[in-house]
């Protein structure tokens, strides 16, 4: 069954990835007037997110996209014009339940039925897997890519049109292993991670910061994406004696796992949580299910501000957010830092878009995305987005936090993930 299964699914990708790399390649040194997506007075731009499913927590990604593209349209910009160069952004995004067999066939539909001029901001590591080879194969942007995969920053030369954002996993893993080394030097610890290259390249880099005491683990369990309960993988970490515990999970496992653990009567003195499920919205779920026992003291790290603490209730860049998220967007909650990550997220595409020219082609838009340096108000004080042709990374600074009195603080100076 499970062959079978795999068989339908392959099948699927190369089906709809066929199709796509079908049509006629563009030609990337044409005026923008002859590139796809672009007229006058448009940008027409896309992506494919878990609006629905296991993952739909990540649904107010899109959204914050939207609503930060919609201020854009709305103010004259840098150049005195309302939009980038006077184009307004239209922002295409669809729902694909978070399987990669979805993603690839609504790509297909942005690419060849919407005509858009790059994939912005998809999430999920297999699922921009799947897409990667396609849009590579026709020189299509696939840009800031929603997955802290080492992959995108790493086989930049083997994929030249796609380029993550946020702090690899690796990087991540490091720190949360350097900080269990120096705080918790006879730490028994036990990691569960989900099974695919996201959980493994945390797990990989957990291995790596925590060097000549990676003999601290003394359990490592997975689970797969669409497991419906972990009760057997949590029991044997529960037996194992482990007093730390490392989840490199997404949000609804995290909290999946945490009612598991109380099922069985495991408390670990610390967690440590992946800044995948580190937001405020996650751990008031957790606690919503009495489990503020697991949630306070949680430790993880962040590289962008936090609207819900209070330290950030004067910051004039979430004084603006706030502004516009209730204007733009009002039936969103501006505390939710997953909505927060979205319009930090357009902040740089806007950027980019800016930077690609008053002409731009897909060409010239890869180009600048090897080019990045700015500050983006959005992310942490200090913080620079920057990239080179050797350096594929664009945030790869992050700090510290800690989950306490309901809300997550910075408890360390900026550090250097990469």
């Amino acid at each position: 069954m499970k062959r079978h299964a795999a068989l339908v699914f392959a099948a699927a990708l190369v089906a709809a990835a066929a199709s796509l790399s079908a049509a006629a390649t563009p030609d990337v040194t044409t005026s923008s007037s002859a590139q796809p997506g672009i007229t006058n007075k448009s940008i027409t731009l896309g992506g494919t997110f878990p609006l629905s499913g296991p993952a739909s927590i990540y649904a107010p990604i899109p959204r914050g996209m939207e609503a930060y593209f919609k201020w854009v349209n709305s103010r004259k910009g840098p150049d005195g014009k309302k939009g980038v160069f006077g184009r307004k952004i239209v922002w295409k995004y669809y729902d694909d339940a978070y399987n990669p067999a979805q993603t690839v066939q609504l790509t297909n539909k942005l690419v060849l039925d919407d005509k858009v001029f790059a994939i912005v901001g998809s999430l999920g590591t297999e699922h921009n897997q799947a897409i990667r080879p396609m849009l590579n194969q026709r020189k299509i942007p696939q840009l800031l890519v929603s997955s802290g995969a080492s992959t995108w920053g790493l086989e930049a030369k083997q994929w030249p049109w796609t380029i993550g954002w946020q702090p690899d996993y690796i990087s991540e893993g490091k720190i949360y292993g350097k900080w269990i080394a120096n705080n918790a030097p006879k730490a028994k610890i036990a990691v569960f991670f989900q099974n695919d290259d996201y959980g493994k390249d945390y797990l990989n880099g957990l291995e790596q910061g925590l060097g000549d005491k990676k003999s601290l683990i003394v359990s490592k369990e997975s689970y797969e994406a669409n497991d419906a309960t972990y009760g057997a993988q949590i029991l044997k970490q529960k037996l194992s004696g482990a007093d730390t515990w490392v989840l490199l999970t997404t949000p609804t496992p995290t909290v999946k796992a945490m009612l598991q653990a109380k099922a069985v009567a495991w408390k670990p003195d610390t967690i440590v949580i992946n800044s995948v499920s580190a937001s405020d919205a996650v751990m008031k779920a957790a606690e919503d299910r009495q489990l503020k026992e697991y949630t306070n003291g949680a430790i993880s790290d962040s590289y962008l501000k936090n609207p819900p603490n209070p330290s950030y209730a004067s910051d004039a860049a979430v004084k603006q957010y706030r502004a516009m998220a209730k204007k733009f967007a009002p039936n969103a909650n501006p505390d939710d830092v997953i909505f927060y990550y979205g319009v930090a997220k357009a902040y740089d595409t806007v950027k980019l878009l800016y930077a690609a020219g008053k002409k731009p082609t897909r060409a010239s838009l890869m180009k600048a995305a090897r080019k990045m340096n700015w500050k983006n108000p959005y992310a942490l004080k200090g913080m620079t987005i920057k990239t080179t042709a050797a350096d594929g990374f664009p945030l790869d600074q992050v700090k510290l936090i800690r989950y306490g009195s309901g809300t997550w603080s910075e408890i360390s100076p900026l550090m250097k993930a990469r």
